[in-house]
């Protein structure tokens, strides 16, 4: 998270008896003792703003830019750490109050302004479906009070894996994180400060060297632990991250790391710079992070700011201190907070496309809006009388009350649309009660719904076709789970048929639409789903304890399924799941030879199994596209959303026991898919269907498995 002003460097940090005896008492502890500003950190900060801000806007072309948040993390740690310490030595203590208040007026303004907005556009129906309502204010809320990060912890929201549909807001998540470092960090260095003169006769430098590298070291330790064993909420809970801000906090601390010797701070400066753009090209999604894999872009963001020499033009720290860096350092902070919510509503924004002249566009408006916050909102505030003339607490509760404002109309935004939102619930109740005819995948497969015409009508509708999945999410095991859970649902009949549904979320989906089929049909139900994890003998690529979760849930389910008396099998499975190659000529020969290994373990036994061709996967869901203009103008082309090759059809093609069903026909004519099919709204998100529309499926569901049963073993 970029701070919002550029803090001057540490300097001079020891002897501060001398310095105790010059302080005006009229003078404020930042500018305690002589300090100078670091151009070329600056400079590191529009890299790192740059990084994020690319990301995600081309997330495909630049996977790992993520890690620039990393950096405004050691910059932080760096600079406040510098800031913090001159006031410890020049006063023999913090005042807290003031440090706070200065922090608050620097960076709730434009904070708290962009939230405003995010608020606002969740009151408008247009830009925010009302089935993202009650997150999208849960989490203004959450942001509003700087605890976004925790917020998304215990969602267990996974960034990095581009689930669901993101808020406005969800990048709040690093300055949450970061308003805590400012709340602990100076906490712990009075607690230094206090060791000092107790244990290191009275040596504040070095007790706060030693406390701090104890928590950073202990931080690293839980991070890397963390990480392997639950990397979602690893990646936004703050100890995780405290280490990063203890990297930049010794290279304030001790004066040796600021390097000036020509030629190692010339190595120094460019390699850390090549660092940085090296994990930017090379990190993605499925890179364990933060973990030890984020040690690479935190100490190449700590070279740079060690390398101090400036005297070739051709140095690092002279390239970063040019003006084109220097003033994207310097909106670095409004940049950040404007981009994300930007990218968010530009899809649901009528006559906005998603062409890269749009995003061109969209990029250059980022960087407008930067400038006019940097302008008119942040540098203005720093400095108003009306709060740096008065006591610090004054600054406090006006901050507070800024903060209740906002969050009060993010509650307006909920009040507003409730109605709206009990409403949408309702319908889509009714309408998987009793949908109309010849609706959804019946229109196309259906000879007697030939010729049948549908009006602009979508059902649900777009605006709440987020919500339309299934309910019993305690039957889907999540991220690094590997617990075997089983769920059983119909007939309790000793004789009913028992039909096992297996899979990832692509599975799940249909959950509900099984549940109808096994009512109808007298059938038992058994289900065992796990994210991202599908029914295949071959590992995942993915590193780290998520792959060896699902390697683990998958032996689990074997056993289950070899232990019970199961008539039949069905499962489903996205089709770009990464596999690992190892033995083989392509992940796509893997995937497959997986696939045939693990449904051979039931039809050696005789025991059908049914599996589907997966749905197509939309860059970004249809929905926004649907709720502001009509459903021909969102067709996407075939080749854009469908796999070429799905796994799945190959290992079923040829196989003993196996039905394979494919109803790609239904969601493309020809070169063309819709998300829209006889009047019914295929998605509910980028590549999941709505309960609506699977239930749709539900007839030519039920004939393959009834019909798999029938065949003799």
């Amino acid at each position: 998270m970029p701070s919002a002003d550029p803090l001057p460097a540490p300097q001079n940090l020891g002897d501060p008896a001398q310095l105790r005896r010059r302080i005006p008492a009229d003078r404020s502890p930042e500018h305690a003792e002589p300090a100078r500003f670091l151009p070329h950190v600056q400079g590191l900060r529009a890299i790192a703003v740059l990084l994020v801000v690319l990301y995600h806007f081309w997330p495909g072309r630049l996977p790992g830019g993520y890690v620039g948040v990393d950096v405004f993390f050691v910059i932080s740690g760096f600079l406040i750490t510098g800031h913090l310490m001159r006031e410890l030595t020049a006063t023999g203590t913090v005042r807290l109050a003031q440090f706070w208040a200065r922090r608050a007026r620097r960076l709730l303004p434009a904070s708290l302004l962009v939230l405003l907005f995010c608020a606002l556009v969740a009151m408008s129906p247009y830009l925010t479906p009302t089935s993202a309502l009650p997150n999208e204010v849960q989490e203004i809320v959450a942001s509003t009070f700087y605890v976004e990060n925790w917020f998304l912890a215990l969602t267990s929201a996974d960034y990095l894996g581009h689930g669901g549909e993101p808020t406005t807001v969800q990048h709040y998540w690093s300055l949450s994180l970061e308003e805590q470092f400012y709340v602990m960090w100076p906490l712990l260095m009075l607690l230094a400060a206090w060791i000092g003169v107790k244990w290191f006769r009275g040596s504040t430098r070095r007790a706060v060297l030693v406390v701090l590298g104890l928590v950073s070291a202990a931080s690293f330790v839980f991070c890397v632990v963390f990480t392997l064993t639950d990397p979602a909420p690893a990646y936004f809970v703050t100890f995780g991250r405290m280490w990063q801000f203890g990297v930049g906090a010794m290279i304030a601390l001790v004066p040796l790391l600021r390097v000036q010797h020509p030629v190692v701070s010339f190595v120094l400066g460019w390699g850390g710079i090549l660092t940085l753009v090296f994990v930017a090209f090379r990190f993605d999604g499925q890179t364990p992070f933060p973990g030890y894999a984020a040690a690479l872009p935190t100490l190449g963001a700590a070279a740079v700011i060690a390398a101090s020499n400036t005297a070739r033009w051709w140095y690092p720290t002279r390239i970063l201190s040019l003006r084109p860096a220097q003033f994207v350092g310097d909106i670095s902070y409004s940049l950040y907070l404007w981009h994300w919510p930007l990218i968010v509503i530009a899809p649901s924004v009528p006559f906005w496309g998603l062409t890269i002249y749009h995003r061109v566009a969209l990029l250059a408006l980022c960087f407008v809006l930067a400038w006019l916050t940097k302008r008119f909102v942040e540098d203005p505030t720093r400095s108003w009388r009306a709060l740096t003339s008065r006591r610090a607490r004054v600054t406090l509760w006006s901050s507070l009350a800024a903060m209740l404002l906002v969050g009060g109309t993010a509650g307006a935004a909920w009040a507003v649309n409730a109605p709206a939102y009990r409403d949408g619930v309702q319908a889509l109740e009714q309408l998987r009660e009793d949908p109309p005819d010849c609706f959804g995948a019946a229109a196309v497969l259906s000879e007697e719904c030939g010729g049948t015409e549908w009006d602009d009508t979508v059902l649900p509708a777009p605006g709440f076709a987020g919500v339309d999945r299934p309910a019993d999410e305690q039957c889907f095991v999540q991220l690094n789970n590997a617990e075997v859970v089983s769920c059983e649902f119909g007939s309790e009949a000793a004789d009913a048929p028992t039909v096992a549904l297996v899979g990832d979320s692509h599975a799940y989906q249909l959950l509900p639409t099984f549940q109808r089929i096994a009512d109808e049909e007298g059938w038992r139900l058994v289900t065992f789903f796990k994210g991202a994890c599908p029914w295949n003998a071959t590992p995942l690529s993915t590193p780290g304890a998520f792959g060896e979760a699902c390697t683990q849930w998958r032996a689990g389910v074997a056993d289950e399924l070899a232990a019970s008396d199961t008539d039949a099998v069905f499962t489903a499975a996205i089709a770009t799941t990464p596999y690992s190659a190892d033995g083989f000529d392509s992940s796509f020969d893997a995937a497959v030879a997986g696939y045939r290994e693990a449904w051979a373990t039931m039809t050696d036994r005789g025991v059908p199994v049914i599996t589907v061709v997966d749905n197509p996967v939309w860059e970004t869901d249809p929905n926004k596209c649907l709720r502001i203009r009509d459903a021909a103008e969102c067709d996407a082309p075939r080749s854009e959303v469908l796999v070429g090759e799905d796994p799945v059809r190959a290992a079923a093609e040829g196989a003993d026991g196996v039905t394979l069903l494919d109803f790609t026909d239904v969601y493309c004519a020809g070169d063309i898919c819709s998300p829209v099919v006889g009047g019914a709204n295929v998605y509910r998100d980028q590549d999941h269907l709505t309960v609506t529309f699977a239930d749709t499926l539900a007839p030519w569901l039920a004939t393959a498995v009834g019909e798999a049963m029938a065949r003799p073993e």
